[in-house]
Order: C-alpha cells, then sequence, then structure tokens
C-alpha cells in the first residue's frame, strides 16, 4: 500500500500523522499510591491523599507499573532504557489537583522500537515507535450532569498510563486504524491494558499535517485530542486532512493548535493554541529519585514474555496448515487464540478454523455472547469436528448436531449416540437403496445415459432422502456412478 492520495482540481496531497496512545497500566493500585484502580466503583471512591492534591503528601512508586512498562516495551521490539527520570508537566485543569501532572520527560524508559501492521491489500508496513513513557493520569470532568455545573470525579487521577508516541510514519487512515488494532492486541496479549477505547484506558491523540506529493516537507500539524475508537481515528485523520488541503489550496495558513473531533458530524474544532514544551515548565520530580534498572530485572521479565501475535500467526500458518488470513482474524484475540487451540489439539486445525470462523461465530453474533459465555465448549467443538473428519457424521447432520450444542451445551458424541445419527457407510446397505432408487426411476436413468449427466445429484438426492441422511454422501455418489455406467 502507497498510502493515501488525496486528489484535488488544484493537485495532489499526501497525508503525514502520528500518534499519541495513553493507555492505562493494569495493576491493582495506582502509579505513585495505594489506592485502587477498579473500574466501575461509585465517583471519588479510590482516591489516596496524594491523588486529591492533599499539601505534603508524597509519591512512591509501583513497582508492577514499572514491570507492566518494560514489558510492553519489549512487547514493542523497543529499547528498555536502564536509566529514566520522572519529572513534573505544570498545567492548571480542575480534574489535576496538584496542579502539576508527575511524567517522563528527557529520559523516559523505553526508547524506539517497531510494530508490523497487516493491510488489506496483503502488504505489511512497519511503523516506528518513538518512545513510551510512564506518568500518572488525571481525573475525569463531567460536565452533563447538570446545567450550571461540572462534577470531578478523581477515581482515574493517578491511575498509572503508559504513553505511546509513534513516529509520523502513517500515510492512510487505515493504516492508523492497523496499527490501533495491532497495539491493542498485542497489549492484551501482555496483559499489560486491557485496550478498551469505550472505557477510556486507551485514548489516542492524532497528529495530522498534509503536503504536495512528492514533497519531504514537514508542514504545520493539529493534535485532535482523546479520539475514543478506531473508527473515529480513521475518519478523524481524513477529514482533518481534506480541511488542511481546502485551507492551504484557499491561500490560507494552518495554525499549530489542538482540535476536538466531534463524532456526530466527524468534523474538527478548534480548542486552543497548540502547547510547547517550554509551556509546561518541566523540571525533575524532586520527591522521586531516578529509576534505574540492571539487566537482571530486564532478564526475568523478557523470560516472562508470552507468544506474541505475529509469533502465533507464523506458527498457526507453518504448523498447523491455517491460511494467512485465518490466523491473523483468529490471533487478533488472544482468547480466541487460546480458544481455537484448545479446540484443534489433535484434530485437523483447517477444519477446526472453518467451523470457528462460520458457524461458530454466526452462533455467537446471533445469540449476542461474548466467548468466555459460548455454550458450545473449545473440546466440544474440536469432537464435532473430529466426528465429520472420520466420517461418523456427514456435514449436514453435524450442522443439526452443532446447533442442538448451541442450545444446550451438549457433548456431540452424546447427541450423535442418543438420537441415532451416525452415518451408514456399509457399502451393502447403501447399494440397496441406490438399487432401489436406479429401479423406481427408469425415465432419469435413460436420460442420465443419454447424456443429462447432472441428474446425478438427483439421484444422490433420493438416496440421502431414503436414507434419512445418514448414507455417506461419497459411498453414495461411487455406486450411483458404477451402477448408471
Amino acid at each position: 500500500m502507497t498510502g493515501m492520495i488525496i486528489e484535488t482540481e488544484k493537485g495532489k496531497w499526501e497525508i503525514i500523522c502520528g500518534l499519541e496512545i495513553h493507555c492505562q497500566i493494569i495493576s491493582n493500585s495506582k502509579i505513585f499510591s495505594g489506592a485502587s484502580t477498579h473500574y466501575g466503583s461509585d465517583a471519588n471512591e479510590n482516591v489516596a491523599f496524594i491523588d486529591a492534591g492533599m499539601p505534603g503528601m508524597l509519591p512512591s512508586l509501583n513497582e508492577r507499573c514499572v514491570y507492566q512498562a518494560v514489558k510492553t516495551g519489549l512487547g514493542l521490539n523497543a529499547q528498555i532504557n536502564k536509566y529514566s527520570e520522572f519529572s513534573r508537566k505544570n498545567y492548571f485543569y480542575a480534574d489535576l489537583p496538584q496542579g502539576y501532572q508527575i511524567t517522563q520527560f528527557r529520559y523516559p524508559i523505553v526508547g524506539e522500537g517497531k510494530v508490523t501492521v497487516d493491510l488489506s491489500d496483503g502488504t505489511a508496513k512497519e511503523i516506528g515507535i518513538e518512545r513510551m513513557h510512564i506518568e500518572q493520569d488525571a481525573g475525569k470532568s463531567i460536565h452533563d450532569m447538570a446545567p450550571d455545573k461540572s462534577f470531578i470525579d478523581l477515581n482515574r487521577a493517578g491511575v498509572g498510563l503508559m504513553e505511546i508516541v509513534t513516529k509520523p510514519d502513517f500515510r492512510a487512515p487505515e493504516e492508523a486504524g492497523a496499527f490501533l488494532r495491532k497495539l491493542r492486541s498485542i497489549l492484551r496479549y501482555l496483559g499489560t491494558c486491557d485496550g478498551n477505547m469505550d472505557e477510556g484506558s486507551m485514548r489516542c491523540d492524532v497528529n495530522v499535517s498534509v503536503r504536495p506529493l512528492g514533497s519531504n516537507e514537514f508542514r504545520t500539524r493539529c493534535e485532535m485530542k482523546n479520539v475514543n475508537s478506531v473508527k473515529f481515528v480513521m475518519t478523524a485523520i481524513e477529514n482533518e486532512a481534506r480541511r488542511h488541503i481546502e485551507v492551504y489550496e484557499n491561500g490560507g495558513e494552518i495554525a499549530q493548535e489542538t482540535r476536538q473531533f466531534d463524532p456526530s458530524t466527524g468534523k474538527t474544532k478548534a480548542m486552543r493554541k497548540k502547547e510547547f514544551a517550554h509551556d509546561y515548565r518541566y523540571f525533575p520530580e524532586p520527591d522521586l529519585l531516578p529509576l534505574v534498572l540492571d539487566d537482571d530485572y530486564i532478564a526475568r521479565i523478557k523470560a516472562d514474555m508470552p507468544e506474541l501475535p505475529d509469533a502465533k500467526k507464523s506458527r498457526f500458518v507453518n504448523e498447523l496448515g491455517l491460511t494467512a488470513y485465518d490466523a491473523e482474524v483468529i490471533c487478533e484475540n488472544k482468547e480466541t487464540a487460546d480458544f481455537f487451540e484448545k479446540a484443534a489439539k489433535g484434530h485437523d486445525a483447517k477444519k477446526v478454523a472453518n467451523w470457528l470462523m462460520g458457524d461458530f461465530f454466526g452462533m455467537l453474533n446471533e445469540k449476542k455472547v461474548e466467548l468466555k459465555d459460548s455454550p458450545v465448549s473449545a473440546e466440544n467443538l474440536g469432537k464435532l469436528v473430529e466426528l465429520v473428519t472420520s466420517n461418523v457424521i456427514n456435514g449436514k447432520t453435524a450442522k443439526d448436531v452443532f446447533a442442538i450444542m448451541a442450545d444446550t451445551g451438549a457433548d456431540p458424541e452424546k447427541i450423535v449416540e442418543e438420537k441415532g445419527l451416525k452415518q451408514v457407510t456399509d457399502t451393502g446397505a447403501i447399494e440397496a437403496i441406490v438399487d432401489e432408487v436406479i429401479a423406481s426411476s427408469p425415465d432419469n436413468v435413460a436420460a442420465y445415459k443419454g447424456g443429462k449427466t447432472n441428474l446425478i445429484g438427483w439421484f444422490v438426492g433420493q438416496v440421502m432422502k431414503k436414507s434419512q441422511g445418514k448414507a455417506n454422501p461419497g459411498v453414495v455418489n461411487n455406486l450411483l456412478k458404477q451402477k448408471l455406467g
């Protein structure tokens, strides 16, 4: 994929985009206090004195947040910096009671890395990671509870964040969407962030500029804050790029500013002039020592790394015989990949994948249930596939059995046994039915022998009907062709 080119009457333009993704760290307590990180608690229930900005309260670094950050850095194929330090980023906002945010500025815990994304046209693209640092989250302002008041919930204040900053490597909305889906998948495999954008635990700031096609310049960019879905990120990139082009082609200039994306219109509107680093008056955090990691600590985390999506996808293709597409779909979600592996153990993996991505996913959608609540277990799905593979039942009967499994959660082997659904593979028994059908259909036999060979389907249908669907279709086909000549 060469990127998205926007063509107007006046010329061709290229999109330049980079992302800043804020990911809440999975940990039981906040990054600098012992308050709970539980989502969904009553407002201001999980607030320690330091989270509320009480004077004299000192931060204490949560080692679990450091562990999770290093693990994430390794998952992003990034440099782990053994020396990093915290800084104060000073700004005033109602949901930031301390008046500053403890973050990392000059010396982040994670340096440059790279993530490979797969695009819809079958190509892959490498996206550069500029850095990743850890910091505390702000609280939440609520503006829709009263017409004349805003309310503040500090449950989120002080929750550990990883801010992942990409290089300006995106040239199309699709590339940004593919990256966010891949990043979310990696984080969930690692268990370092749940990636739930609708709950705010993964939020995206989008930086967009444009330039004439063929140019190498970087023009003024605008930042859209806190875009909270992959679809909205893609929409925001394209619409903001088109706004820039319209301004330039009408002789105007783009102001560097922070903008807000409106999901209802797909448009952006100016919030404030874009801040620069010096506006935040960064200085080293006086209450926290520099963070120094040793090789043994990093090695222990590396040893704890799970198999990540790319490695799992490669194994499914090379060892289990899946297509690249099937492997990609199954491996995007760790729970789905684990379910598949359990179902495929000892069975035909490709056939299990076909059932999983067809009837099984269809059943989940129809019943509107999550994978973890599926009435059909991984073991039972594998058993069903084995019944078909070993010719105990045919494909049509398997679909009927699966429908019963979806309603009852029963073992397919027991369903087949109790309902007498086993396929008839005895050639003698099938031959008797074939002879009966041929004898009762002289006109069709004559037509078949006269060249209308497509009538074989009608004969097969008659035999299957008389056998109540239990005859092995392969045996039926062979016998009919032999006897009809």
